[in-house]
């Protein structure tokens, strides 16, 4: 199908959106099995405490890997054959959590949690492929129209575990393992959206439009639709990530955001519960906050791309980032005050929101024709990666310093965050943003 005017064009791309925004629902609604359940199934089958997150951690490397992979994938094939193959996985590895509780093999779970990482990483991946069609007013609008669908799978997905008791009494299955039935049909669904819906592929027909103007974003050579290029060798797709963001400074600055943000985030998130428990609040008033949290992070990302378009990405990006500091010090110093925990975890969530949507933005702007897809899987990966190491690291940090220290810490990598993209704004390249 071609494209021969803006108006045609203009219909594919509502369509593209909308197509991205429902397979977000579905997939997203499906990954909540690991956030709910995947906890408990992994001490039951480790018989330890301490494996506790291991498959939440599998699903983060699982994703960082995919990221790139799925990457590699769409330059070849386009967006529809990467997010399909990527969702298909995923229900393989919720399949395979099924399996494995089944068998009680622990290992096998947590392979199965990597294969459902790919979910994760096509959840990322979809945010870009809403801008391939998109122009310059409506890129970071179309975007964040796809990362506000996420808040449907985060909010109804831990919902879902009461239906946990009657899948398994209807095929025989572990209890905590039946949920996981669910999230296979979720992941298969938003599949096929994708593989019988995304028609125009809309990464391909960007690529076609560019060569047919001969535009300057356009890749040095195009791939032909008879014909899609040989994706270039793993390390070699690295190598030519970081090059690329060398030549192009607001793109690597939008990306040192992105990460920063995502750090900071899943640091005083993963920790705040700890912390209320510590001081007497409820497992109710816990959960409360968490919600509200994420609700923060997703709810208002359409008024974040509105902003972004409007007033430009950088200037969203850096009032994230300030919203992320202030967040770190509303929550640092609320010690025993619930009411000021749980709204320094709403700021953490706006704050997240801005950088992430504008940050994405920028990148998808700034970096041309198909140099951008392998910018995108790096930026995929390592947001999952500074996600993991962020997590990881908060624990120590809770240990040593305590949840003030914590605080201060992500406070300050916020505030770095800002001045890198302050520094690295005055020698940006000449593209308009």
């Amino acid at each position: 199908m071609s494209l021969p005017s803006s108006s045609n064009r203009r219909r594919v791309q509502r369509r593209t959106v909308a197509l991205l925004s429902l397979a977000q629902v579905l997939s997203g609604v499906a990954a909540g099995s690991i956030v709910s359940v995947g906890s408990l199934l992994a001490v039951q089958l480790s018989g330890s405490d301490a494996w506790a997150g291991s498959v939440a951690t599998s699903a983060t490397l699982g994703a960082a890997v995919a990221s790139l992979l799925l990457a590699r994938l769409a330059l070849a094939r386009g967006r529809r054959a990467s997010l399909a193959t990527g969702l298909a996985l995923a229900s393989v590895g919720a399949l395979g959590v099924v399996a494995a509780a089944v068998v009680e093999v622990f290992p096998l779970l947590l392979l199965s949690g990597a294969l459902m990482g790919t979910g994760s990483a096509v959840n990322l991946q979809a945010r870009f492929a809403a801008t391939d069609l998109s122009d310059a007013t409506s890129r970071a609008r179309d975007l964040s129209l796809v990362v506000w669908m996420s808040t449907v799978g985060a909010v109804a997905g831990p919902n879902l575990v009461r239906f946990g008791s009657p899948i398994s009494d209807a095929l025989g299955l572990p209890e905590l393992a039946a949920l996981f039935v669910l999230s296979a049909a979720g992941m298969i669904a938003a599949m096929l959206v994708i593989w019988i819906g995304l028609r125009p592929d809309p990464l391909l027909e960007q690529q076609r439009l560019d060569a047919g103007r001969g535009d300057d974003a356009a890749p040095t050579t195009p791939p032909a639709p008879s014909a899609p290029p040989t994706p270039p060798h793993h390390r070699a797709q690295l190598a030519a990530a970081f090059r690329i963001l060398r030549t192009h400074p607001a793109a690597s600055a939008a990306l040192v955001a992105i990460l920063a943000a995502h750090a900071v985030m899943v640091a005083v998130m993963s920790m705040t519960p700890v912390h209320m428990e510590g001081h007497g609040a409820s497992i109710t008033l816990v959960g409360l906050t968490v919600s509200l949290h994420i609700a923060g992070m997703y709810a208002l990302s359409p008024v974040m791309g509105a902003a972004a378009d409007r007033f430009g990405g950088p200037r969203v990006l850096i009032g994230g980032l300030a919203v992320l500091a202030l967040a770190t010090l509303t929550a640092g110093l609320a010690g025993p005050h619930h009411a000021a925990t749980t709204a320094g975890l709403v700021l953490l969530g706006l704050g997240w929101s801005a950088a992430t949507v504008a940050g994405s933005a920028m990148i998808a702007r700034t970096v041309p024709g198909a140099e951008r897809v392998t910018v995108q899987g790096l930026t995929d990966s390592l947001m999952s990666l500074a996600g993991a190491g962020g997590g990881a690291l908060a624990g120590v940090m809770l240990a040593l310093t305590g949840y003030g220290g914590l605080n201060a810490g992500a406070g300050a990598l916020a505030v770095a965050a800002i001045a890198v993209v302050i520094v690295v704004g005055r020698r940006r390249s000449s593209q308009p943003d």
